[in-house]
């Protein structure tokens, strides 16, 4: 098998090799012809710059970090997806680094890893972006960063998200809409800024829709099937039980309908389950479950967007590296009439 090289590169797209570097680095100075017609050629021939060479001829080591605390998680999955293709895309590498915050020795963990590779950009997704600690760690090192769903932008970060009010806010109003009225919520972690908002919403929704949220099926979970499992059984063996449950992600919505299979309650039919995320959990339960489609990968390519923008590079993040990506209502099997 023949090696692609930049010379190929070049040649087939009719430029010289120093323009070919130039659009593969993300420079300027490049007229949006050109670029195009290069990435193109790039794509055509599955070109692949050599990281190793790139980073000598340089003062850049292509290599981005993705920082996150949990990456085994059904969420961390999604967001490691998409940075990787776009990373690809962009002939940049990606490096996941868990953080455990509740670790002493964390910030020494965070610190080698930022010394060690040579980051050119860091993309830090919920809820450790949060962390003005954290934050403080990339900005002393000098490192660009980008924040997926913060609660906050600072001003010299990037920041990726999705309207999370909205879309806690459509979901509830699409239950009230079906008739219910005893609706519970399982909560995520008090740490994630996005519980809040999502519980924030449900209580504005039920208040203008005028019924009274009844605290005790109002319970807090960690995002965690297990917890799913745990807070279902609560809120359903009782006698005044919910006829609906909003769950704030799917793994805890895929917990409660598992929990009401196990206590005989027919869903949708005696009960309705929300989820939120469109995760892999909700499409493979039965039935399948209503959800909000959360655009986990795509916020984690706009991130290495970001990144690898020259512009970003050179000055203080401004509304172009501050993006908010849309979410979708999905009703599936698990929702249905009170």
């Amino acid at each position: 098998m023949t090696t692609v090289t930049i010379k190929d590169v070049a040649a087939r797209a009719g430029v010289s090799p120093k323009t070919v570097s130039r659009v593969i680095n993300g420079e300027d100075h490049v007229r949006p012809e050109i670029r195009e017609a290069v990435q193109r050629v790039v794509a055509e021939l599955n070109y692949r710059p050599n990281a190793f060479a790139r980073s000598l001829s340089s003062s850049r080591s292509y290599l981005l970090g993705l920082f996150i605390d949990d990456p085994v998680s059904g969420y961390a999955a999604d967001v490691q997806h998409g940075a990787l293709l776009r990373c690809r895309e962009r002939s940049y590498h990606l490096v996941v680094e868990p953080v455990e915050l509740n670790q002493p020795d964390w910030k020494d963990h965070v610190r080698a890893s930022i010394a060690s590779l040579r980051l050119d950009g860091a993309i830090v997704a919920p809820p450790i972006c949060d962390s003005a600690e954290l934050i403080d760690l990339f900005r002393e090192s000098g490192v660009p960063h980008v924040l997926i769903a913060p609660s906050a932008e600072p001003p010299d970060s990037g920041a990726v998200r999705m309207d999370d009010c909205g879309a806690a806010r459509e979901m509830t109003d699409y239950l009230i809409g079906l008739g219910h009225r005893h609706i519970g919520l399982v909560q995520g972690p008090i740490s994630h800024s996005a519980s809040a908002r999502r519980e924030k919403s449900f209580r504005a929704a039920m208040a203008q829709a005028g019924i009274a949220v009844d605290e005790d099926a109002v319970l807090r979970g960690d995002f965690s099937f297990r917890s799913g499992l745990e807070l279902g059984e609560a809120l359903l063996d009782r006698a005044d039980r919910p006829s609906a449950i909003f769950a704030c992600n799917d793994d805890m919505a895929l917990g409660v309908l598992i929990t009401a299979m196990k206590l005989g309650i027919a869903v949708p039919q005696s009960l309705s389950v929300a989820g939120f995320d469109d995760s892999a959990s909700s499409r493979a339960a039965w039935p399948q479950i209503t959800t909000i489609r959360q655009p986990k990968a795509e916020m984690a390519a706009a991130a290495v967007d970001i990144l690898v923008d020259p512009s970003f590079r050179k000055k203080s993040a401004g509304p172009e590296s501050r993006l908010m990506l849309p979410h979708a209502l999905v009703v599936r099997g698990s929702t249905g009439p009170a």
